[in-house]
């Protein structure tokens, strides 16, 4: 055996292609949602390109905070056929749900995964760049663009593309309804926080967020969980009770 382990070591550390291999390997574990993130956001901004530069003005990874709530927006759009606030998801698998639901589904088998609904998410920073702007939230528009191939069966009002149709749905709008479009870009790119420990404290306060949600979620069905009072004393169950009968003490 230990001859064995001595012929393998000998073997590897002799042979810096399969040490690359291994590094690589590792690498893409520990940062496995940080890459496919970052392909999510590369091939949005690929897609973006393709839209005229005279007409739109494309900023990418907007930082702003409104009311005290920061709000990170993976891309703004500025034209005079309107303002695209855009989000990138990159999802995988089955999906299900609709533009209403607090949470999406991935289904994986028997197990189901709750993802936060990318489209109420959107909203909000729509409404956050209304505000800063001062501009109606009907001249502001929510697109969730999935650049991933992942099957989709939500229901939505348009709000939903593939990075392939992102240009074409942002080039459907024809009406005109913003005249000061460098007045705009000029408003958001001065108000667009860049200090990297605001965007760190956001993103620690989002997975907190998360963290405590999850808590609360039932992990059978995605419910919330409430505290009853039983033949046996208290109890935390399932608010989707009797369809669901999870409970813990």
């Amino acid at each position: 055996m230990n001859q064995f382990v001595n012929e393998f070591l000998k073997y590897f550390f002799s042979n810096p292609f399969v040490i690359l291999f291994f590094i690589v390997v590792i690498i893409v574990a520990i940062f496995n949602k940080q890459i496919i993130g970052w392909f999510g956001e590369h091939w949005t901004k690929q897609a973006l390109k393709k839209l005229p530069k005279n007409e739109y003005k494309i900023l990418n990874d907007v930082f702003i905070e409104t009311n005290e709530i920061t709000h990170q927006i993976d891309h703004v759009v500025v034209s005079s056929y309107g303002i695209f606030s855009i989000e990138t998801k990159q999802y995988n698998g089955f999906i299900t749900g609709n533009k209403y639901d607090k949470n999406w589904i991935r289904h994986a088998g028997k197990n189901k995964y709750y993802y936060t609904n990318p489209i109420r998410q959107n909203y909000g920073h729509v409404k956050a760049l209304s505000e800063l702007l001062n501009i109606d939230e009907s001249k502001i528009f929510n697109v969730v663009c999935i650049p991933s191939k992942a099957t989709l069966k939500v229901e939505h009002d348009g709000e939903l593309v593939r990075y392939d149709t992102l240009a074409d749905k942002i080039l459907s709008y024809k009406e005109i309804m913003i005249k000061n479009v460098d007045e705009i870009v000029k408003t958001i790119n001065k108000n667009n926080i860049t200090d990297k420990n605001i965007k760190k404290e956001h993103i620690q306060n989002i997975k907190n967020n998360i963290i405590n949600k999850d808590n609360n979620k039932c992990p059978k069905c995605g419910g919330q969980l409430v505290e009853r009072t039983g033949k046996y004393g208290r109890f935390i169950g399932c608010s989707n009770y009797p369809k669901c009968k999870y409970t813990r003490n």
